[in-house]
C-alpha cells in the first residue's frame, strides 16, 4: 500500500490472517468428514436422531452414535448463506455478518460472579448488573453486539436466561445474543424478541435475537444443544455453534488434531441446523484453546488460543460461513 493511500478505502474490508496452507485447510476438511462419517458424533436425544435420520445419516439408536455422509454434511453447508443481518432493536446498529468481511466485536459470555464497580465485592451477579452491563454496552462505540454478559443469580435458575434476555431488551438497543440452553427457554426467549419487534414475521425480517449452542467434547451433541438449534432453526434465525475443545484434555494435543475434531463438532451442528430447516443463517464458533497441563485449566488469552482462533476464523472463511471467534 502506497504511504499516501487513502485509508478510508480499506475500512470496511475484513481483517484475514491466513495461518494454513490451502493444502492444510484442505487436509483438515477431508479428515473431519472422515471422523463425521467413521467415528461419528454421539447425539443425546431422539428429535434429533429422526431429523438426522430423515436427513440421510447412519443412526445407531441404541448407542445414539450419528455418523454423517460426506454429502450430508457438503449440503448443509452449500445451504447456509455467507450473510447474516443482525438487526438492532435501533436500526442505527444493525450490521452484517459475512465470511470475510468487516470484523465486529461483541462483549464475550456469559461471566458467573461480578466485581461490584462501587464496593469492589466479588459477588453473584443481579439483574440490576445485568441492566448496568447492557447500559454500558450499549454505549460503547466500539461494541456492535450484546452478547449475555452476566448471568443474574438473583432468579430461579431455570428462567435466569428469560430473565437476562429481559433485563438486556429493556437496557440495550443493539443486537442481542441469550444463554437458553433449553428448547424451552430458547422458545421463550424467541416469543420475547418477537414481542418486541411485533411479531414473528418483523422479528425475522429484522432479526433483534440470535441464540448459540456448544457442542460438548469430544464429538458430542447434548439434549440441550440439539434442543436449541432446532427451536432457532424452526424460527429462522441465525444460530451460532461454537465448539470448546481443549488441546491436550478433551481433544488431541496437536494443532491439526484439535482443529479436525472442533470443525467437526461445529459441522455436526450445522448439519442439524440445516436438516431442521433448510436456508438459516449459521455462524461457525469457536472457542477452542489449549489445555494448561500444569494447572489443568483451559489457557485462555495464550498464544495457542490466538493460533487456533486463527485457523477456525479461516476454516469459517473456506465454508463462506460468518464466524464468531473468542479473543482474549
Amino acid at each position: 500500500m502506497k504511504a499516501d493511500a487513502d485509508l478510508s478505502t480499506v475500512a470496511g474490508a475484513g481483517l484475514r490472517l491466513d495461518v494454513l496452507s490451502d493444502d492444510a485447510v484442505r487436509q483438515i476438511h477431508q479428515g473431519t468428514l472422515e471422523v463425521l462419517e467413521q467415528t461419528g458424533v454421539l447425539v443425546e436425544d431422539e428429535e434429533p436422531l429422526d431429523i438426522l435420520a430423515d436427513g440421510g445419516c447412519a443412526v445407531d439408536r441404541e448407542t445414539h452414535v450419528v455418523r454423517f455422509p460426506p454429502e450430508v454434511v457438503e449440503q448443509a453447508l452449500a445451504s447456509c448463506p455467507p450473510r447474516i443481518f443482525c438487526a438492532g432493536r435501533d436500526p442505527k446498529h444493525d450490521i452484517w455478518e459475512e465470511a470475510g468481511g468487516e470484523v465486529h466485536f461483541t462483549n464475550f459470555d456469559e461471566g458467573i460472579k461480578y466485581i461490584d464497580p462501587r464496593s469492589g465485592e466479588y459477588r453473584d451477579p443481579t439483574k440490576d448488573d445485568v441492566a448496568e452491563v447492557a447500559r454500558l454496552i450499549d454505549a460503547l462505540p466500539n461494541i456492535a453486539v450484546y452478547e449475555s454478559a452476566v448471568g443474574p443469580k438473583d432468579v430461579p435458575g431455570e428462567t435466569a436466561s428469560i430473565h437476562g434476555l429481559e433485563t438486556a431488551l429493556n437496557n440495550t438497543t443493539k443486537h442481542t445474543g441469550c444463554e437458553a440452553i433449553t428448547g424451552w427457554e430458547a422458545r421463550t426467549c424467541i416469543e420475547m424478541a418477537a414481542t418486541v419487534a411485533g411479531g414473528m414475521d418483523e422479528l425475522r425480517k429484522r432479526p433483534i435475537l440470535g441464540l448459540g449452542v456448544c457442542p460438548v467434547s469430544p464429538l458430542k451433541l447434548t439434549r440441550d444443544a440439539t434442543e436449541v438449534i432446532i427451536e432457532t432453526a424452526r424460527a429462522g434465525l441465525a444460530g451460532t455453534v461454537l465448539s470448546m475443545a481443549m488441546s491436550g484434555g478433551s481433544a488431541p494435543v496437536t494443532l491439526a488434531g484439535t482443529l479436525v475434531q472442533h470443525n467437526a463438532e461445529v459441522l455436526s451442528g450445522i448439519a442439524l441446523m440445516q436438516l431442521t430447516q433448510r436456508g438459516v443463517p449459521a455462524v461457525y464458533g469457536s472457542s477452542t484453546t489449549a489445555l494448561d497441563l500444569r494447572y489443568a485449566a483451559a489457557a485462555v488469552g495464550s498464544p495457542e488460543l490466538a493460533l487456533i482462533s486463527a485457523c477456525a476464523a479461516q476454516l469459517a472463511r473456506q465454508y463462506r460461513l460468518p464466524s464468531f471467534i473468542a479473543g482474549a
